[in-house]
């Protein structure tokens, strides 16, 4: 079955269709409808353009090639399985969500508040994101190639790989469980708050207040700039080939850096004697 250079405005124009292909088409019209290719399957898409709401609800097994969803394409992908997105615009808000099962985005340009919410079995390479609130709740997800500027990024996320991405965000992977980030540049404010085995490995990491009441933090070759009052009440191992400009109540572990401009211990909860801290550079770190 195909659809060729065709416009569909009306509701559910076409519901439930299995083993289409839809090539230079148009979802757009006076007609408004919503919903236009739900619980379709086994479809394939290119060069099509869509400006209404819902179109990809409940769908298994698609590929969308050279697409546009715009602004006005909200909520695309809810609710799908094994969904393939390549060198395709989404742009409209919430652009997937509860989806699982394979879900694949390649040379993608995404901007849309949160983005990617409670997903499974989630790969991106080779993106672009603006997104407020990406990545909430996702589990099983490998990243590679992402350039992002969010705020509230990858929080509750588990099980996730990102490697060769330049993260700008703001409070990013509070609350993550099981994730490794290898060769980024991880740019923002209070990272990694209340994680649990967050690994970085050969990062540059820039912000105020980073990983703190972290479990099971480990940094691996990595360098740190701006980074104050970082690993309070973390159970941190860190190799760090940079200064860091202080370093505050540290619950646990082993600090390796090159300079630590304060070393920031006044808790009477905090025992000085659970961590090791060497400083290659200045062999005298100063305690306040």
């Amino acid at each position: 079955m195909q659809f060729a250079k065709q416009i569909f405005d009306e509701e559910r124009a076409l519901y439930g269709i299995d083993g289409a292909e839809i090539t230079d088409c148009s979802f757009d019209g006076p007609a408004d409808g919503e919903s236009a290719l739900k619980e379709s399957s086994n479809i394939t898409v290119a060069n099509c353009y869509f400006n209404l709401r819902y179109p990809f609800w409940h769908t298994k097994g698609a590929v969308i090639r050279d697409s546009t969803m715009t602004e006005n394409c909200r909520a695309a992908l809810w609710y799908d399985e094994n969904v393939r997105l390549e060198n395709s615009r989404l742009h409209g808000i919430k652009a997937l969500r509860e989806c699982h099962g394979g879900i694949v985005l390649r040379d993608c340009d995404i901007k849309s508040p949160e983005f990617t919410w409670r997903c499974s079995d989630l790969r991106l390479a080779e993106c672009t994101l603006e997104s407020e609130y990406p990545f909430f709740e996702c589990r099983d997800m490998a990243i590679d190639g992402l350039q992002m500027n969010g705020k509230y990024s990858f929080q509750y996320v588990e099980n996730a790989v990102i490697c060769h991405s330049e993260l700008n965000t703001k409070d990013a992977f509070w609350h993550s469980k099981n994730v490794t980030v290898t060769d980024c540049v991880v740019r923002g404010e209070y990272l990694g708050w209340y994680s649990e085995n967050l690994h970085l490995v050969r990062c540059k990491i820039i912000g105020t207040q980073p990983l703190c009441y972290c479990r099971g933090l480990v940094l691996t070759d990595c360098t740190m700039e701006q980074t104050d009052l970082a690993f309070e009440n973390s159970e941190v191992r860190a190799v760090v080939h940079s200064r860091i400009d202080s370093v505050k109540n540290p619950l646990c572990g082993e600090i390796y850096a090159d300079e630590i401009g304060r070393l920031i211990m006044e808790s009477s909860r905090i025992d000085p004697d659970k961590t090791k801290i060497v400083c290659r550079k200045n062999a005298f770190c100063s305690a306040v």
